[in-house]
């Protein structure tokens, strides 16, 4: 009995291909790019989410009159329950908030990298050297010039 080649089975190429692209993914380092990302990217929603509770709610609290944190709907016990349940609404507003500071955080970078990268897809480039072709043309040229001054 012989063994069956990979080359033989295109599933077994295919998955082997992808394990190849992401050892070289891997291996580039855009995997470490992308956990950094994501520990800054974590630190920054806490962050957001800290400005929010403890400094944007409260001041937005105190201009409307209305301790939004305190926003609560109180649910009627159900099925013999202890405690009855509660709709945080005044959480979810924080929570919203702090949605949309970090999405605009995030589209303001996305669009300055944007147009960094368009910038430089801008920027000319050199233009090409002159063929060999050309400069004995443009020698041509001159010492035709040269001829007709001279007759001149």
């Amino acid at each position: 009995m012989s063994k069956k080649n990979n080359n033989d089975n295109p599933k077994a190429g295919k998955v082997k291909a992808f394990f190849e692209e992401f050892r070289t993914f891997a291996i580039k380092g855009n995997m470490l790019d992308m956990a950094v990302g994501m520990i800054v990217g974590g630190a920054f929603t806490a962050l957001v989410t800290s400005v929010v509770t403890n400094l944007a709610t409260p001041l937005l609290g105190m201009l409307v009159g209305v301790d939004f944190s305190a926003w609560k709907i109180t649910l009627p016990r159900l099925y013999g329950n202890a405690e009855p349940g509660v709709l945080a609404v005044g959480l979810f507003l924080n929570s919203i908030i702090s949605f949309i500071v970090v999405a605009f955080v995030v589209f303001l970078f996305v669009k300055t990298l944007n147009a960094f990268h368009k910038k430089q897809a801008e920027a000319p480039s050199p233009p090409p050297e002159p063929s060999n072709e050309e400069l004995l043309l443009s020698e041509i040229r001159d010492i035709l010039k040269e001829m007709k001054t001279d007759r001149s």
